[in-house]
């Protein structure tokens, strides 16, 4: 995929300084004898007094990140979860807006755990889905980036584990800022005569010229650059996940007591704060209450001895099964699903009744399988048109017995019904977004 295929940000309302320049492959060069670094980090400060007054919970957030001029290691902004770094002449470079766009940016780069977050992911690949998850909610919210910084408005509401699998295993994109926390850069690059990296070379080269310039100055600007920290330990990402959730919770708390947190950020943490158990071992617990295991004293156990003793009696149940076809599931998550469904049914004896569905059910649709038979996935669902949810249940109204339960796999953006049914229902969520009514697992 090349950077063509990115659509950029522009906005004529908010121009850009002159000095603006390409940020996502191209190194803006620390010229510090030409920058006074007491200006650049006054501008730093600035906005994020104002994101303080005017945003608390952003504000809060971006405070936890002590701010740290970089050497030329940092072509834009930077974080190692523990400070802010940033290119002075980037800095610089930038207006008020876009100075907070990218405080905010590393800030919830923190906040949302993305350092504890990547596993055993292509880190390459992980760096993009984390900044594509990030930058459309930013400017859903009214922020403005800097120039060039892509913004792929087809993640909006996405999460970086879902936008993952959809970025190109070949993309050429840049992330807009460094992810240090788990960076091994290459020592063949980072190092040159003498050993020393070369960020440190340029820095006392340049040291050395400003005391020749002026021979009475102890310490030159550049010697007041921030090095490149080390990647972070395992030890030390779980204590600062563990950290920045408690950052998160206090940030939320300050700024709801302020009046000041809604829409997207609102959701989004209740979303990080929620528990985080696996939506598998949820919907095992839901669907084992179903189960009609129950002992009897009708058919007396044939255990000997003389006491008589109830006998365990099983009874099928019945379960709906509706899947989202509208387009926003994958098929491999739709496979996982089933798969998963297909586990717990065995154990205790349901049958399924599978439904599909996006404004209207599948002309093929239902599929019914027995406890005993397998529950395989139909070659193809159709779909891909919008979400309605008032099919399914109808269909399901219509029936002379009603399922035991009914189980919606879906990310929740359609229209539901109006009344909630007598019949219990399970939402298996993919997304934030929030159900009306019946009990709600979020899958990813």
């Amino acid at each position: 995929m090349s950077d063509s295929d990115y659509p950029f940000w522009s906005d004529e309302k908010t121009p850009p300084n002159q000095k603006v320049e390409v940020i996502a492959e191209d190194v803006i060069e620390n010229t510090i004898e030409n920058i006074n670094l007491e200006d650049v980090e006054a501008k730093l400060t600035k906005a994020r007094t104002q994101l303080i007054l005017d945003q608390p919970f952003l504000g809060n957030l971006v405070l936890r990140l002590p701010l740290k001029a970089a050497g030329s290691w940092c072509k834009t902004s930077a974080t190692d979860v523990k400070s802010f770094y940033y290119n002075p002449g980037f800095i610089d470079s930038l207006n008020n807006p876009q100075i907070k766009f990218v405080l905010i940016h590393e800030a919830l780069h923190c906040a949302l755990t993305h350092f504890a977050r990547r596993g055993t992911r292509v880190k390459h690949k992980w760096d993009l889905a984390c900044d594509f998850a990030i930058n459309p909610l930013l400017v859903k919210e009214g922020f403005h980036p800097p120039i060039d910084v892509p913004i792929f408005r087809q993640y909006e509401g996405m999460i970086a584990e879902e936008i993952y699998p959809m970025i190109d295993d070949n993309s050429d994109q840049e992330p807009m800022d460094q992810h240090l926390y788990d960076d091994n850069p290459d020592k063949d690059q980072q190092q040159s005569d003498g050993g020393l990296r070369e960020d440190q070379l340029q820095n006392e080269n340049l040291e050395k010229t400003n005391k020749d310039k002026n021979p009475n100055t102890g310490k030159s600007p550049a010697s007041q650059l921030a090095q490149q920290p080390a990647p972070l330990s395992p030890d030390e990402v779980d204590k600062l996940a563990t950290q920045w959730q408690k950052n998160l919770a206090s940030s939320a708390q300050l700024a709801q007591q302020a009046g000041k947190l809604d829409g997207e950020f609102a959701k989004l943490i209740d979303f990080f704060l929620q528990p985080q158990v696996s939506w598998q071992s949820l919907l095992a617990q839901y669907m084992s209450t179903f189960a009609r295991d129950d002992f009897t004293y009708s058919r007396p156990s044939r255990r000997p001895g003389k006491a008589i003793l109830p006998s365990l009696r099983s009874h099928q149940i019945d379960i709906t099964v509706a899947i989202d076809t509208s387009g926003s599931i994958s098929q491999d998550e739709i496979d996982e699903f089933i798969s998963e469904i297909n586990a717990i049914k065995a154990n205790i004896r349901a049958g399924i009744t599978l439904i599909a569905c996006d404004d209207k059910i599948s002309s093929e649709s239902p599929w019914r399988f027995e406890a005993w038979e397998q529950l395989l996935f139909p070659a193809s669902l159709g779909g891909g048109k919008g979400t309605n949810f008032n099919p399914v249940f109808n269909l399901i109204n219509a029936q002379d017995v009603p399922s035991d339960v009914v189980i919606y796999f879906t990310d929740a953006k359609g229209k539901f019904p109006e009344f909630e049914p007598i019949y219990p229902v399970l939402w298996l969520v993919k997304g934030k977004e929030r159900v009306p009514w019946g009990s709600r697992i979020q899958l990813n």
